[in-house]
């Protein structure tokens, strides 16, 4: 996993690398170093610096340039420099690198290269006057042909959240000692094409965040042992569907995607009016059918303590509806299930007309997989809130309620209320119905091997590991057809290939 660390405390960090020894002098030429070598260079870069240290690092960059032969302009939106930029930029005026001063009209389109130095990752709020005349001169340029990097983050972007009104379009984007959650949160990968972290031996003075790579996938997936059956990895089940809404428990197991992702056995319960419509779908899963009443669950505390007593976990909620009945099931579930309880879909919106402390002390792991406006009415605060803060705000949450805590997003925030994994794999063309209800499937099915004694009982990896399982399928089947035209049954579909991808043969 990388690390991934908060504006303040990058800053803290770096403060305490100063503190220890490292002049900041010295930090940032190793930081201008790292963009040097981060590019293949060619002749004819614009580097825009502002005022702060992000400034510095450009004209690190400059002077580094000029020495290969390169030829370089540096634009300057104002007088100020930090100490440090003001030692780099007076080499670069010595060496006689051109300094031209923005303004409102300032065009790059003769420059093959335009570096973004302005802010960093210290910028939030909203780009006004001069540097937003001059962040949409660089996009004009970048939609005209040129290659823009961006240093740190990209300007205009929020270190912490990834928001933006307006901001640097990058081709790369080097961000220099740690990532920042900007990088990945929200509208991060609208705005960078690529990515890169530079090194610059500045140490986390704080436990990190975690981001999720595939390599860590794989270590929880395999190996397999010979001597296994089904049991050893686990019966789970998938709860949900009704006569408006069957299609959500369909694609859960219709396209095996809880099956392909590792699952002994999956067990699909449903209304048994749906058992004509869901059984041709299930192929090697089983039905187990529920009472129902005018198409929908009608609560029965039997049925579900059968069905718990066979399962290490179950999901529940995906199409069941928002009624009384389903309601009863989730006090029921929390109150009598031991194994992994995953709440999805109106087993959130259930979850949310309950007390708190039917979660606090519930008998069973529970998992949460709420998009933003679901955890708002989980929390009782607004979708505004939620996206300006998703890790504090998941994180907290699932250290008041013992759970955790899968709040969706471009990059999805993964929380036990102690640690943060985020999950950066997923696409545009998921943001369609359904999507969520195959998550739930692979979810289910990766908790169950956990459950059944895989990767070491850690459930938090776990739960990260799926949703990233759920995001790389997702990319896998957009590259097969597009944003537009994709649906989550082609995400489901997917999930085969995306297992083998990344587990291998």
């Amino acid at each position: 996993m990388i690390d991934v660390i908060s504006v303040k405390a990058m800053r803290d960090s770096d403060a305490a690398t100063i503190a220890g020894g490292v002049p900041g002098r010295e930090l940032m030429y190793r930081a201008g170093l790292g963009i040097f070598h981060a590019v293949s260079w060619k002749n004819r870069v614009a580097i825009v610096c502002g005022s702060g240290n992000n400034g510095g690092d450009g004209y690190v960059l400059a002077s580094l340039l000029f020495d290969e032969g390169i030829d370089c302009t540096l634009f300057t939106l104002s007088d100020k420099r930090s100490a440090d930029g003001a030692y780099y930029a007076e080499i670069c005026e010595t060496k006689g690198i051109p300094f031209v001063r923005c303004d409102g009209a300032t065009a790059f389109a003769e420059y093959g290269f335009i570096v973004d130095c302005i802010f960093g990752t210290g910028f939030s709020g909203e780009v006004t006057g001069l540097a937003r005349d001059v962040i949409e001169a660089i996009n004009d340029a970048g939609r005209n042909g040129a290659t823009v990097v961006a240093v740190d983050i990209n300007s205009g972007l929020d270190g912490n959240s990834g928001q933006a009104e307006t901001a640097v379009v990058s081709d790369l984007t080097v961000s220099i000692g740690t990532y920042q959650p900007g990088h990945f949160l929200n509208a991060a990968k609208d705005y960078m094409r690529a990515r890169v972290n530079i090194d610059i031996g500045i140490v986390p003075t704080v436990t990190p965040y975690r981001l999720m790579e595939s390599e860590d996938v794989k270590r929880l997936l395999t190996p397999r042992r010979n001597d296994a059956n089904k049991a050893t990895y686990g019966y789970v089940a998938l709860v949900g569907g009704s006569e408006c809404y069957s299609g959500a428990i369909r694609l859960a197991a219709m396209a095996e995607a809880s099956m392909r992702s590792g699952a002994g056995v999956t067990m699909v319960a449903a209304p048994r009016g749906l058992a004509p419509v869901v059984l041709p779908a299930i192929l090697e899963s089983t039905f187990y059918p529920l009472s129902e009443e005018n198409g929908a669950l009608r609560f029965c505390a039997e049925e579900l303590d059968t069905l718990i007593r066979r399962v290490k976990a179950l999901a529940f909620g995906m199409g069941i509806g928002n009624g009384e009945e389903t309601r009863k099931a989730v006090m029921h579930l929390l109150a009598a299930m031991e194994g992994v309880l995953i709440l999805d879909a109106d087993g959130l919106n259930a979850l949310a007309r309950l007390p708190r402390d039917l979660l606090k002390n519930s008998a069973a792991s529970v998992v949460l997989t709420p998009h933003p406006l679901e955890f708002a009415r989980l929390a009782g605060t607004t979708v505004d809130a939620v996206l300006a803060d998703p890790i504090g705000n998941a994180k907290a949450y699932a250290a008041e309620t013992g759970a955790i805590v899968l709040l969706k997003g471009p990059t999805t925030v993964v929380s036990d209320g102690e640690r943060v994994i985020l999950v950066d794999r997923g696409c545009p063309g998921m943001a369609t119905a359904g999507s969520g209800d195959v998550l739930s499937g692979i979810l289910a099915a990766v908790s169950g091997a956990t459950a059944a004694g895989g990767a070491n009982g850690d459930l938090l990896t776990a739960v990260a590991a799926a949703a990233y399982l759920n995001g790389r399928a997702g990319e896998i089947a957009q590259q097969d057809s597009n944003a537009v035209a994709m649906t989550a049954g082609d995400t489901a579909r997917a999930v085969k290939r995306a297992v083998v991808e990344i587990c291998g043969a």
